[in-house]
């Protein structure tokens, strides 16, 4: 079983930067795809970017490239998954979730075998 939590959400002003952590542990698998995806009200869950263990590979949606970054951290007994968010607009106001992958291809679709609970993410004009 693989637990992941989220944080780093909060309210920011458009332009503004936040930084989203998803801490992974469990058993984690040495060959994974670690994805941030994000759902506002009213709206389809929409794939943001994602992470393979093998060489760092990433991939992002249009919406968000050039200004969000993927990135991941190895510690003891946890994995860590970053989403640096900059210039952040109000379309990217949102619920954020980590999720994680053990199967198939990485994708930006959602299906992935472990989600976290997600974190808040309001911007404001």
């Amino acid at each position: 079983h693989v637990q992941l939590v989220e944080s780093g959400g909060g309210p920011v002003e458009a332009g503004g930067s936040l930084r989203l952590s998803c801490a992974v542990s469990g058993n984690l698998h040495s060959d994974y795809c670690m994805g941030w995806f994000r759902q506002a009200p009213g709206k389809e869950r929409e794939g943001v970017a994602y992470i393979y263990s093998e060489g760092g590979t990433t991939f992002y949606a249009d919406s968000v490239k050039g200004r969000f970054t993927i990135t991941q951290e190895n510690a003891k007994d946890t994995l860590f998954v970053y989403l640096q968010m900059n210039s952040l607009k109000p379309e990217d106001t949102a619920m954020y979730y980590c999720a994680a992958k053990f199967t198939g291809a990485c994708a930006l679709t959602g299906d992935y075998n472990y989600w976290g609970r997600g974190t808040q993410v309001t911007v404001s004009s």
